[in-house]
């Protein structure tokens, strides 16, 4: 396991690559990596996250994943909501970013089955409308299902509370949201924690991500 700064996170991300992004609105989100990110010279990123973060007033104030896109990072977005940020809406309406909406439980699960390695998800979700258009319908049991087919990342980053010096990740309350799925559908998985702890001083019983699929450590700046 290592510890790292966020100065190294421009050898572990590049452009063109599909980034998993941990987070709920503001909640949960690993700033400092989006922050660092959003000046990094880098560009035509993929984006899976929940949503696209919030802008407030005044118009330039972004929170969360809403920076990538105020500096023309991304290329695409794949999430359940854009409704808080109308810059979003914006670049999206010009055509100059990709969205692809999906209903916020498919998403979950959909990461899900690309960090459990399956061929994908059935579920009646959408059935019958835009969300439906390109995507094969079976039929189980006299019952009609989407087939939405799992999704993965070249890189997951996301937010825990705490971490042990060997990777176990505890989670602050809801502040858990989508980082603990994401961290097993990604190849590398880097991490912003607030407290950095030595190994043995987690309760076993709260820890929600075990060291084996964290890759790098970065502890979050005041």
């Amino acid at each position: 396991m290592k510890v790292i700064k966020k100065e190294e996170l421009s050898n572990l991300i590049k452009s063109n690559q599909t980034l998993m992004i941990g987070g709920f609105m503001s909640i949960g989100i690993p700033e400092t990596i989006v922050n660092y990110l959003s000046e990094m010279p880098i560009q035509d990123l993929t984006i899976i996250t929940n949503d696209t973060g919030v802008l407030k007033n005044p118009v330039d104030e972004q929170i969360g994943v809403g920076k990538l896109l105020l500096h023309k990072k991304v290329q695409k977005v794949i999430a359940s909501h854009i409704g808080m940020n109308a810059e979003t809406g914006r670049q999206m309406i010009a055509k100059e970013i990709e969205v692809e909406l999906i209903p916020q439980g498919t998403l979950a699960e959909r990461i899900h089955a690309g960090g459990a390695g399956l061929g994908g998800i059935l579920t009646p979700t959408g059935l019958g409308t835009i969300v439906q258009e390109g995507k094969e319908v079976i039929t189980v049991d006299g019952q009609e299902y989407l087939l939405e087919k799992p999704l993965q990342a070249d890189v997951a980053l996301i937010k825990a509370h705490k971490a042990d010096t060997y990777g176990n990740l505890v989670y602050h309350q809801a502040a858990r949201n989508f980082n603990p799925v994401m961290a097993l559908a990604a190849k590398t998985v880097i991490v912003e924690v607030d407290e950095l702890i030595e190994l043995g001083e987690l309760n076993p019983e709260e820890v929600i991500t075990p060291f084996i699929v964290v890759d790098k450590i970065l502890v979050k700046e005041d």
